[in-house]
């Protein structure tokens, strides 16, 4: 009786056996399509608009990468005020929330409020992503912006011999659409820090303290260090989201396609571009414009790339 029951057992368990080991091929096969497939439609996307900018790229060459003249009327084609608008305003909106991320990220994961506190504020943070961007858009005309000119003039009569600061700010420009970018992509970052922080292993904290830290040198000199490989990873994918982002800019920016190195000045950004002109565009100008989406793509495609080095850099040490 004995060597039946266990006999049934075993058979049990190697029934069991086969039935987790088919489960995890399957997933695994599974997992490795779904990977293949998400590169494919990325190759797709890619290729779709390489074909379509073939009459620009054909007709203007390297030259519209370095011309600063946008006229359909003309047939002029130039993606570097473009270019640069978007560069520069995912770049202040990015020096705007990294300290505020980093500040957020550490109340949220470390003791210094109650847990009942702790929760609702993280809600809150997160809260921030689910507004639509043309709600931000609307909120940086009717508030942002009337906010921001008695800053933008003080900056003027004071900086004004910067070239930063060289145009009197009257109204849409880069400077509010970079503060726009930075609380739109301020709960990308905020959480993604918070959660790096939060998994780091509770002996790192205990270790420093009892080798006497204090919990600001803990936080500075063992948590952050620790955790830095996925704040920088947080950091590019929100720098990623400020470089795509179009109606909120598109409504705050001035849309001026003149190269003006003045924050101070409207401006005008690969993406807002697109939105603005896309819909009427045709010949040249439609080819242009997806010329001017494929530029986007690889800054974009350059950003990840050099996120993805610095993170294995920091890994290494």
């Amino acid at each position: 009786m004995t060597s039946t029951s266990s006999d049934s057992q075993m058979t049990a368990q190697e029934a069991r056996s086969v039935t987790e080991k088919t489960i995890d091929q399957s997933f695994l096969w599974g997992t490795r399509i779904l990977a293949i497939g998400v590169a494919g439609i990325l190759l797709w996307i890619a290729g779709q608009v390489a074909w379509n900018s073939i009459p620009a790229i054909q007709q203007l060459g390297l030259e519209f990468l370095i011309t600063s003249a946008w006229d359909p009327v003309k047939g002029v084609y130039g993606v570097l005020p473009m270019a640069y608008g978007t560069v520069v305003s995912s770049l202040i909106a990015l020096l705007i929330a990294f300290p505020i991320g980093v500040a957020c990220a550490i109340v949220l994961s470390e003791n210094f409020l109650l847990l009942s506190i702790r929760t609702p504020l993280t809600f809150l943070v997160e809260l921030l992503a689910a507004i639509p961007s043309v709600v931000y858009g609307l909120w940086g005309i009717f508030v942002l912006i009337p906010f921001l000119q008695p800053i933008g003039g003080w900056l003027h009569d004071n900086f004004g011999y910067i070239p930063l600061f060289s145009t009197r700010y009257i109204g849409p420009g880069m400077f509010p659409a970079g503060i726009i970018l930075a609380i739109m992509i301020l709960p990308i970052f905020a959480m993604i820090a918070r959660d790096s922080l939060a998994a780091l292993p509770s002996e790192l904290r205990w270790g420093a303290y009892g080798i006497g830290a204090t919990r600001w040198q803990a936080i500075f000199s063992v948590l952050i260090p620790a955790a830095f490989s996925g704040i920088i990873g947080g950091t590019m994918l929100a720098l990623g989201r400020a470089l795509g982002e179009t109606i909120a800019v598109t409504l705050v920016i001035g849309n001026s396609n003149d190269l003006k190195f003045s924050i101070l000045a409207p401006a005008n950004t690969i993406a807002s571009l697109l939105a603005n002109q896309f819909a009427e565009a045709g010949g040249l100008q439609r080819a242009s414009l997806f010329y001017a989406g494929l530029v986007l793509f690889a800054i974009t495609l350059i950003v990840n790339i050099g996120a993805y080095w610095i993170i294995q850099r920091v890994k290494k040490y």
